[in-house]
């Protein structure tokens, strides 16, 4: 019977993990965000995982890049952004799993699935903000809500309430980021592409 996890595929997805982990710790902040608020590049290795093995190591790859990031660097949000990702992976995973099964992982039809699923994303953000993120954040400071609202959005005072918060916050930012991410990857994996092949042929071996 063929194994679920081969050595290749342990040891492929390790290595992305890895990567992830270190992408995850190199973030930056961005102009007129919330403090809590920076773009890093470690969904890079879990979407390539994604296309070139399946969700599984696109899950781990997640997973374990979250815990990497909070062991070297501690966090900057009181563990709720590191929270926040773990819960956020299966709408971040599953989706474009489901729709690159539809699209192929032709060249067009990664940029639909990235597309697609990075709208998906786009959406959990604002729910997981106005919801979630927020309110918990809040609670773990004993502070009101709206007044964490204008404490983290101090580099943009036009951010007064929750609303304005999800309009010109988390969506412009989830944008860039899931723009910034999703076009790396998609250039990256057909670069790969040849090479994949090679481990794909290795990977049925074992």
């Amino acid at each position: 019977m063929k194994k679920s996890w081969s050595v290749p595929k342990l040891v492929y997805t390790a290595l992305l993990a890895a990567l992830a982990g270190v992408l995850m710790s190199l973030e930056f902040s961005v102009p007129m965000m919330p403090v809590f608020y920076k773009v890093d590049f470690s969904d890079v290795p879990a979407v390539i995982a994604l296309f070139s093995i399946g969700p599984a190591s696109g899950f781990a790859v997640e997973i374990i890049k979250v815990l990497i990031k909070v062991v070297t660097v501690g966090t900057n949000s009181n563990f709720v952004g590191e929270f926040a990702n773990l819960i956020g992976i299966a709408l971040f995973i599953l989706p474009m799993w489901l729709i690159s099964r539809k699209t192929g992982l032709s060249p067009k039809g990664t940029a639909i699935t990235l597309t697609l699923s990075g709208l998906i994303r786009l959406g959990w953000s604002c729910f997981c903000n106005a919801f979630i993120t927020l309110p918990l954040y809040a609670a773990s400071y004993g502070l009101p809500l709206d007044e964490v609202v204008r404490m983290v959005s101090a580099a943009n005072p036009a951010i007064t309430d929750l609303t304005g918060f999800v309009i010109m916050a988390t969506i412009p930012f989830n944008l860039l980021k899931y723009a910034l991410n999703y076009g790396i990857a998609h250039v990256l994996y057909h670069r790969l592409v040849p090479s994949l092949r090679g481990f794909r042929k290795l990977q049925a071996e074992h």
